[in-house]
């Protein structure tokens, strides 16, 4: 973005290169599995449209306070997943994402809300609630596939809900300058895309969708990490309690198997 591109023009080729790579897997997901292809891609365009929502809310809201709404994701995850997918969190589950929220509370000390924030609040509230409904797709309906088949989906959903973006926009904004910006976006897309969707994809349905979430949330104390190593920016009391509150909360939530994981370990047809 320092070099002028959009926010969301990063996030597409974040998510679209990834995409481009694994678009063959979508073609032959589409012919043997399709409705699970589907929950997948429609599990992405989700995201991606939840992630418009928390930019758009940037624009008028302070950082720090759209910072702890995203945070709230944790909860909208057992939410969900209780209200859709009938996964009845555990007690200690609710409290493990409690604590997130706590810790997102220390840490970034939000701004006081003003009523003509609220429309913008309440838009952003669409990334949190986006990515829980994401985090109970892959974990109770995207088992069935190998996690090189569940990152595709997820990534071609995300970059279609990005896509017209993309196209209305002016191409200054969109493309890059040179060939030292396709290098870094490859880099980008690998190093914070692929790889780390590939392991959350992995792991999550053998753990569960709470502890997924509270796990998810080693974002915050891995962004104080950053911020002091590369910018030098200071860890204060409130940041090291949120870590601490963080560290807590993904010890103390229980992992629970998905109920058709262990099926889905020996797929009945041949796994995509």
């Amino acid at each position: 973005t320092d070099a002028g591109m959009a926010p969301y023009a990063v996030a597409f080729y974040r998510y679209g290169l990834s995409a481009l790579v694994l678009f063959p897997l979508i073609l032959r997901l589409l012919r043997e599995q399709k409705k699970t292809a589907v929950w997948g891609i429609l599990s992405g365009v989700s995201v991606g449209l939840g992630w418009i929502g928390f930019v758009s809310a940037l624009k008028s809201v302070p950082v720090s306070t759209v910072g702890v709404l995203y945070m709230t994701y944790p909860v909208f995850t057992l939410l969900i997943g209780w209200i859709w997918f009938r996964d009845v969190p555990a007690k200690k589950g609710i409290t493990g994402a409690l604590m997130v929220i706590t810790a997102a509370l220390i840490a970034s000390s939000p701004a006081a809300v003003e009523p003509r924030h609220l429309p913008a609040m309440l838009i952003s509230l669409s990334a949190p609630i986006t990515f829980g409904f994401a985090i109970n797709v892959l974990i109770h309906k995207l088992t069935s596939i190998r996690p090189i088949a569940r990152v595709a989906t997820f990534t071609v959903g995300a970059s279609i809900s990005l896509l017209p973006l993309i196209a209305l926009s002016a191409p200054a904004t969109v493309l890059p300058q040179n060939a030292s910006d396709w290098q870094l976006i490859a880099g980008l897309a690998l190093g914070t895309a692929l790889l780390p969707q590939l392991l959350y994809t992995t792991f999550a349905p053998r753990i569960g969708a709470a502890r997924s979430a509270v796990a998810g949330s080693v974002e915050l104390p891995t962004m104080f990490l950053i911020g002091w190593y590369t910018l030098g920016e200071v860890i204060g009391v409130g940041q090291w309690v949120a870590c601490l509150l963080i560290t807590l909360a993904i010890l103390m939530t229980p992992a629970r198997v998905t109920p058709n994981h262990s099926s889905a370990l020996v797929p009945q047809r041949k796994p995509v």
